[in-house]
C-alpha cells in the first residue's frame, strides 16, 4: 500500500511539473502595412525581437504576418507594438508619424486615416 502511495505521488508530482512548464505555443496572422522587401525584412525582425516569438514571416503580396510565440512569454499585442515601433501600422496598432517617416521612400506605404 505504501509504495501504490509514494509511486501515485511521484506520478501526481511529475504531471503537476510537466504542466507547470509546458508552453502554450500559438501561431496567429496579423495585417501589416508595408511594400516591398525591406519591409518584409523590418517587419519579420521587429516581431522577433519581442521576447517568446519563435518565427515571424510577413508576404508582401497578402500584408499578412504569421507570427509564432510562447503565450506564457508575450502576447499579440506586444508584437504589434514592436511592429508599430518600426514604422508600420498594423490593425491594432499604428504607428508614429515619426515612425513612419524614419522608413526609407520605397517602404512609406499609402497610410488609412484611422485604424
Amino acid at each position: 500500500m505504501k509504495t501504490k502511495m509514494v509511486t501515485l505521488s511521484f506520478v501526481l508530482m511529475v504531471v503537476g511539473l510537466s504542466t507547470m512548464f509546458a508552453q502554450e505555443v500559438k501561431t496567429e496572422k496579423l495585417k501589416v502595412n508595408g511594400n516591398c522587401g525591406m519591409c518584409k525584412t523590418r517587419i519579420e525582425k521587429a516581431a522577433k525581437s519581442v521576447d517568446g516569438v519563435s518565427s515571424a514571416n510577413w508576404n508582401d503580396e497578402t500584408k499578412i504576418l504569421a507570427v509564432t510565440y510562447n503565450s506564457a512569454k508575450t502576447d499579440v499585442k506586444k508584437v504589434n507594438a514592436a511592429i508599430a515601433k518600426a514604422g508600420h501600422d498594423t490593425e491594432t496598432a499604428k504607428a508614429t508619424d515619426k515612425d513612419y517617416k524614419s522608413l526609407p521612400a520605397c517602404c512609406q506605404y499609402e497610410r488609412k486615416k484611422e485604424l
